[in-house]
C-alpha cells in the first residue's frame, strides 16, 4: 500500500491539492524502475522533475511527476540524450493554443472521457468502445480527439505495459484504433485528391502513430496514403515514380542520428517529389536540416497539417 505523508508545509499547499496523493521517493521509484539515485540526479543535474518536501526536507512525488518520469523514459528510449530531455519536455508543455479560463474545465472533460475509455478497454468491451469512440468524435475535433484524449490513454497503457493483463489491454486498445484509422485513411485515399506518401524510419515508431499522423495530415484537398511498417527507404524513389505524389513524408519519433541530414540528402536528389520530416524527429533534427530542401512538419497535429501545405504552395521556409 503506498505511503501516503502528510502533513505538507503550507507552501506546498498552494501548488497541490490537499486531496492529492503524493507519494514517497521509494514508492516512486517502485512503480517506474527507477532508483532513487537516479531520481535524486534528474532532479538536481537536469531539473527534470520537481518533487515537493516535507518540513524534514523528504521528497514527495505527485502522480503528474510519476508521469514525467515515465516520458524521461520514454526520450531516452528513443536515444535522446538525458540532458537534452528538459528541453523537449518544456516544449511539450507549451500551449498550442492562447489559454482560456475554462481551458482547466476542458482538460477535466477529456480525463473523464478517458476514464470511460479505460473502463470498456479493462472489460474488453469492443462494443461499448466504439459508442464512445464515436460519442467523442460528436463533440470534439479530430485533433483533440487523437492528440489530447486518445493517444495520451494509449501512451499510459503503453507505460504500464509490465502489470498483469495491461499489455492485453494496450493491445485490444491498440488494435481497435489502427482498424479504424486505416479505414478512414483508406476512405480519404478512394477520392480523386492529390496524394502525398507517408512512411516510417525503419524501427522508429510504432504503427499507430505512424497512421495517426496520416490522419491528421489528411484534409479534403490531400489524401495521405501511408507505406507499410518496414517498406524499405531505398526503393521509395521507385515507388515515387510510379506513384508520382505531391511529396513524401517520412515519419520518426525516436532522436536523429548524426547520419541522417545526408541520409535524407542523398534520397531527396534521388525524387521527383519534395521531401519532409515529420514526427518527434522533425523538431529534434530542424537546426541540422536548416538551409536543406527538406522540409520538417513536427509532430503536433495541429501544426502538420498547415505546415504541410504552406510547403506544397512554396510558403514554408526549410
Amino acid at each position: 500500500m503506498p505511503e501516503i505523508i502528510a502533513p505538507l508545509r503550507e507552501t506546498t499547499l498552494d501548488s497541490h491539492a490537499e486531496s492529492e496523493v503524493l507519494l514517497p521517493i521509494r514508492e516512486v521509484a517502485r512503480l517506474t524502475g527507477v532508483n532513487p539515485v537516479t531520481l535524486r540526479a534528474w532532479e538536481r543535474r537536469y531539473g527534470l522533475i520537481q518533487p515537493v518536501r516535507t518540513e524534514s526536507g523528504h521528497r514527495l512525488y505527485s502522480r503528474t511527476d510519476i508521469d514525467t518520469v515515465h516520458r524521461i523514459l520514454d526520450w531516452i528510449e528513443r536515444g535522446v540524450a538525458v540532458s537534452k530531455v528538459g528541453k523537449i519536455l518544456a516544449r511539450d508543455q507549451l500551449p498550442s493554443e492562447p489559454a482560456t479560463p475554462s481551458r482547466s474545465d476542458t482538460e477535466l472533460e477529456w480525463r473523464q472521457w478517458q476514464a470511460q475509455l479505460r473502463l470498456a478497454i479493462s472489460a474488453f468491451d469492443d462494443r461499448e468502445l466504439d459508442q464512445l469512440y464515436g460519442q467523442i468524435f460528436s463533440v470534439y475535433s479530430t485533433t483533440v480527439v487523437f492528440q489530447d484524449i486518445l493517444m495520451p490513454l494509449w501512451q499510459q497503457l503503453l507505460r504500464h505495459h509490465g502489470s498483469f493483463g495491461q499489455a492485453s489491454e494496450w493491445l485490444f486498445f491498440d488494435s481497435f484504433l489502427r482498424s479504424r484509422i486505416a479505414c478512414c485513411l483508406q476512405l480519404a485515399c478512394a477520392t480523386p485528391a492529390p496524394r502525398v506518401l507517408l512512411v516510417a524510419i525503419a524501427g522508429e515508431c510504432r504503427e499507430l502513430e505512424l497512421l495517426v499522423a496520416g490522419l491528421l495530415m489528411s484534409s479534403d484537398k490531400l489524401a495521405v496514403k501511408v507505406l507499410g511498417i518496414g517498406q524499405p527507404l531505398d526503393e521509395l524513389t521507385l515507388i515515387c515514380e510510379r506513384t508520382r505524389p505531391q511529396a513524401l513524408v517520412l515519419f520518426s519519433n525516436h532522436s536523429p542520428g548524426a547520419e541522417l541530414p545526408s541520409r535524407l540528402n542523398r534520397l531527396a536528389f534521388t525524387l521527383n517529389c519534395p521531401l519532409l520530416l515529420a514526427g518527434d524527429a522533425s523538431d529534434l533534427a530542424e537546426q541540422s536540416l536548416s538551409g536543406s530542401s527538406i522540409g520538417c512538419l513536427g509532430n503536433d497535429g495541429r501544426l502538420m497539417p498547415r505546415r504541410l501545405q504552406q510547403f506544397l504552395s512554396g510558403g514554408l521556409d526549410t
